[in-house]
């Protein structure tokens, strides 16, 4: 017999705060050697993607498109065996070890590297940095208008502006100086002849307005104004320079008298070698990051980086002057060009970098689905029950002549006075993110009495740990409950209590499982089986969230489609109780791990008249991705066994015309946090349907009809 947990628990936490190049590339190490072994690390970073800034010129240009310009940190992250927490960072203490971020618990560390960008100093105008707003506000230009102007003489400034240009619009660059500031005087005269060959005016400031922004002329303002540190970083107490707010650091990289902690690229200073916050130096000094981070973990001497002087810099022009792209090459003080050929090499470089992430091949074991999706399939759990002689997970007291299967089981109560529920739910992690995971099985959970129709006034946890130092696990039950009680807080419902477990071996996740209790109002019990003749069905969001994550676990979901599917997972579905019961709702589930079709099947075999669903496939609302998945093949590891519930269309007693592969495939799709499924009465559906969007579920669709099944 085999010998069970012989692996070392986790011993340390190291943390990558921001998504910029320098952890980009680390990750990408690790993804094709392997990270450091029993350190558990974690990469917090506000967004999801990292764009690669030697290409976000030509992405504002139009030369490139989003997709073609994005690292996609998640999927890194998971190729890397890293977590990924997709949070706002606002602080941190040097002295607690702890990361502060927006609306969450802080996360403790024992190594910390910081590679968190820059923002744009200065006010007035839209900023260059961050990127997403200005990027968000470039895409929505037009030709015509008011001519953009452009702060900032530098080399952002200029690229900025010629990208504009290129893009059709009236631009002007406004500069501090009498020449620009492109790092020697013959790069300075190049670039006016770029912006001159574009018809991109030059002018200098009003000497009396504020830190040179111009206080007169119509149009728009960007400000490319050089770059500083997040503010947060210096009010950290960490040494930093006053004037850019970058942390100063030794050769190796850690931050000066803080042992453990690193900052490189726009953020990081290297007082001995100072260089400028420049996507070039972030690339070159990867190398030695990963190096002393290994080394720093292992109690090992670290290694100085030792810069050269100068590095080589191109600036494109964006096609701005005949549509035909070109750059211009700085090295020192020695420039070369404009011309197209000089582009033809940045293109290839920058096209090269980029290639190197999105290359990167997908798992190659096949894993089974984690949330919802890791349920037992619908066959061998009925077989179980029946063999057991129980009817039903959920049973209505007897005498009320209930026939059970209902969401949540009573367990007290009658209905003139209000039934007491409980229900109990469960999975292995869906995500990395404790805080997250914590969040989505409590609302997952929560949702069984919801669909009843009542409140949630109590939640028992079963915790699951893997292996690791007392910190370690700590920290994961800390972050988890802490995602449970930001769902029940609001709900004036209590963590009552609980019990953990630890996994045997550290490459088994984190698992929680919540037993749910609550009361429903006098009179007021939705159950499964109450739909009548005539009523119409209510989905209050979109499906499709297995596929997606089975999509994503292959290395073939867009980011923007995960981060749209856990946005809507991650919000209550509360509200809508008390809105549904005022507009006459008559039964209801939510829709889980056997799918919509699995789920509906519940309700029409629950039904105490025979009953079909005229169902309307174009109706159903599906999440950005899950039929592109779909129709490519992918599925969820739970979809063969939901497969089964087809009976319900080949029965006839679900219809739906037209009804395509894709869309047969959503239908048996398993849900994590999956939509309220409502019998509405015909006369109050299209009432509900424009309450439920006004209340913050735009997507929620009337997806079919309830008819009367033929004698």
């Amino acid at each position: 017999m085999g010998r069970v947990g012989t692996e070392d628990p986790l011993q340390q936490h190291l943390i990558l705060a921001g998504g910029g190049h320098s952890h980009a590339l680390l990750l990408r190490r690790w993804a094709m050697e392997g990270h450091p072994s029993g350190v558990l690390i974690t990469l917090v970073s506000r967004a999801s993607t990292a764009l690669y800034s030697g290409m976000v010129p030509g992405l504002i240009a139009g030369l490139y498109g989003r997709r073609e310009t994005a690292i996609d940190l998640r999927r890194l992250c998971d190729r890397a065996g890293v977590r990924f927490v997709r949070a706002e960072i606002t602080g941190l203490d040097p002295a607690k070890r702890e990361l502060r971020l927006a609306g969450r618990p802080p996360l403790r560390w024992d190594r910390l590297s910081l590679d968190v960008g820059a923002v744009t100093p200065g006010s007035g105008g839209l900023a260059i940095k961050p990127l997403e707003p200005f990027l968000a506000w470039s895409e929505s230009l037009a030709p015509g208008g008011a001519p953009c102007r452009v702060l900032g003489g530098g080399a952002a400034g200029v690229e900025v502006a010629l990208a504009l240009k290129a893009r059709g619009l009236r631009v002007e660059l406004v500069r501090r100086g009498d020449s620009l500031a492109l790092g020697s005087p013959g790069a300075n005269r190049a670039g006016e002849r770029m912006l001159a060959a574009a018809g991109v005016a030059l002018r200098n400031p009003d000497p009396e307005a504020d830190v040179g922004v111009p206080a007169d002329g119509p149009g728009p303002l960007v400000r490319c104004t050089g770059s500083r540190a997040p503010h947060w970083l210096a009010a950290s107490g960490l040494p930093s320079d006053p004037a850019t707010g970058r942390v100063f650091t030794e050769a190796s990289l850690e931050v000066e008298g803080h042992p453990g902690v690193f900052a490189c690229g726009d953020c990081g200073l290297v007082r001995s070698a100072p260089r400028p916050p420049s996507g070039v130096w972030a690339v070159r000094v990867a190398p030695v990051l990963a190096a002393n981070l290994r080394r720093s973990l292992h109690g090992e001497p670290l290694r100085p980086w030792h810069p050269p002087r100068h590095a080589l810099q191109l600036l494109g022009d964006g096609g701005a002057v005949d549509g035909q792209p070109r750059a211009l090459a700085q090295w020192g003080s020695f420039c070369l060009g404009p011309s197209r050929w000089l582009w033809w090499c940045k293109a290839w470089i920058d096209r090269r970098f980029i290639s190197r992430f999105q290359a990167l091949a997908p798992m190659v074991e096949e894993s089974p689905c984690r949330g919802c999706a890791a349920k037992l399939g619908a066959a061998p759990l009925r077989g179980a029950l029946e063999r057991l002689g129980v009817a039903a997970a959920g049973v209505w007291s007897a005498d009320q002549g209930s026939p059970g299967g209902d969401d949540a089981a009573v367990i007290a109560g009658s209905l003139d006075q209000g039934l007491l529920l409980q229900s109990l739910d469960g999975f292995p992690a869906l995500v990395g993110d404790d805080w997250l995971n914590g969040r989505l099985t409590a609302l997952h959970a929560c949702s069984d009495l919801w669909a009843c129709g009542a409140r949630v006034e109590s939640v028992l946890a079963l915790v699951t740990l893997p292996r690791g130092t007392a910190a370690l696990q700590e920290e994961w039950l800390l972050q988890t409950l802490a995602g449970v009680l930001s769902v029940l807080d609001p709900l004036g419902a209590r963590l009552v209590g609980g019990h953990t477990l630890e996994q045997r071996t550290t490459s088994e996740g984190l698992s929680l499982a919540l037993s749910v209790t609550g009361r429903s109002e006098p009179g007021r019990f939705w159950a499964k089986g109450d739909l009548a003749a005539g009523d119409r069905l209510l989905l209050s969001r979109p499906i499709g969230s297995g596929v997606l994550f089975a999509g994503a676990m292959a290395g073939a979901a867009e980011p923007e489609w995960i981060d749209g599917a856990l946005e809507v997972m991650a919000q209550s579905q509360q509200p809508l109780v008390e809105l549904l019961a005022a507009h006459g709702c008559r039964a209801c589930t939510d829709v889980t791990g056997f799918g919509l079709l699995g789920h509906l099947g519940e309700m029409l075999e629950a039904a105490a008249e025979p009953l079909r669903v005229v169902l309307e496939p174009q109706a159903l609302p599906a999440f950005s991705g899950a039929l592109e998945l779909l129709e490519r093949g992918f599925a969820s590891s739970l979809a063969p066994a939901n497969r089964s519930a087809w009976v319900e269309l080949e029965t006839g007693r679900v219809q739906a015309a037209a009804l395509k592969a894709p869309l047969r495939e959503l239908l048996i799709d398993p849900q994590t946090c999956g939509p309220l499924l409502a019998s509405m009465p015909a006369a109050a559906a299209q009432a509900a349907l424009a309450a439920v969007r006004t209340a913050g579920f735009p997507r929620a669709e009337l997806i079919g009809t309830v008819v009367a099944a033929p004698a």
